[in-house]
């Protein structure tokens, strides 16, 4: 149960939504989740961990509602053991659990949880209920060929993580990658080949991202890596990883080695930028620029958008 000692105001390492938590050793502790029934982001689901999980109105909380009927602060989820609590936070309309107003109380599997004009339900982990979720879940944010996030699930993570980024000035690195000529895969080979060359790809971006980096495949032969906590160096060079790999990547089509390069474009919030868009034109500027200049290599967005392109032909 919580008591005084928990804090559960907005930090730094609020736990982010929809990603499993990580217990202190590093290993994931199967916990429990939230699904949204009612409110902004219907059929969201929230994993909880081993963090205090903050539920308000403000930027910081770890499920931000965005309605007038929550308070800025409104609620906590924690973990004691392996169960999981609920907490009021003097909110001005009061938590309900199960319809009832509560301060505290301990979560059971199927508890409904009101917050606002918001209602959420609490799954245990095992129950088939949870893992009905899970399929759901996979289906809306999935790309199902690659298993990588697909573009509206990625863009939803990359929100987020801007809002983050605004909130307690913490660096963010985008990067956008395009196959070099993958047209030429699909007219000779057939897209069942060609379907096959981006499941291989999509399984570099899996192995090369770790910790809280999400790799997502926006459409066709175009990916994407947001990596949270990562300077515009360390993103440029996790891209020459990633394109390093891929070059080399066996590839074997009709019988016959083959190989195949890509296009990397870096951009790095900058505190001046408000809106994902700007931060995807940056990193798309910077994608143009690696096909202008031969394919096959990484450049880094620059932070004078509009002269880029005139420029893009300038020696460093």
């Amino acid at each position: 149960m919580p008591g005084s000692s928990h804090d559960p105001g907005p930090s730094t390492t609020q736990p982010r939504t929809n990603r499993p938590l990580q217990g202190s050793a590093g290993s994931y502790r199967p916990g429990a989740c939230l699904v949204v029934l009612q409110g902004p982001s219907l059929g969201q689901r929230i994993d909880l961990g081993d963090q205090v999980l903050t539920l308000g109105r403000a930027e910081g909380c770890g499920l931000r509602i965005d309605e007038r009927s929550v308070s800025r602060q409104h609620a906590c989820i924690g973990r004691n053991g392996d169960a999981f609590w609920l907490k009021d936070l003097g909110a001005t309309n009061k938590t309900l659990l199960n319809d009832v107003p509560i301060d505290e109380a301990v979560l059971s599997n199927g508890d409904y949880i009101t917050i606002g004009s918001c209602v959420l339900k609490f799954l245990a982990r095992a129950s088939v209920e949870a893992r009905y979720h899970d399929e759901i879940y996979e289906l809306a944010t999935l790309d199902p060929l690659t298993g990588l996030s697909n573009r509206r699930h990625f863009l939803e993570f990359l929100e987020r993580e801007l809002h983050r980024s605004r909130r307690h000035v913490r660096p963010l690195v985008l990067l956008i990658a395009d196959l070099d000529h993958f047209k030429t895969v699909n007219d000779r080979f057939g897209h069942v080949a060609g379907d096959g060359v981006l499941e291989q790809v999509g399984r570099v971006f899996k192995d090369l991202a770790h910790g809280e980096a999400m790799p997502a495949r926006m459409g066709g032969e175009e990916f994407a890596i947001a990596l949270p906590e990562h300077t515009l160096e360390a993103g440029a060079a996790f891209a020459e990883r990633l394109r390093d790999a891929i070059e080399h990547m066996p590839l074997q089509l009709a019988d016959d080695a083959h190989s195949l390069t890509v296009s990397v474009g870096v951009c790095a919030w900058q505190p001046q930028m408000q809106q994902v868009s700007e931060l995807l034109a940056r990193a798309d500027e910077a994608l143009y620029r690696a096909k202008q200049d031969g394919r096959n290599c990484v450049k880094i967005g620059s932070d004078t958008f509009s002269d880029a392109r005139d420029h893009a032909g300038d020696s460093p």
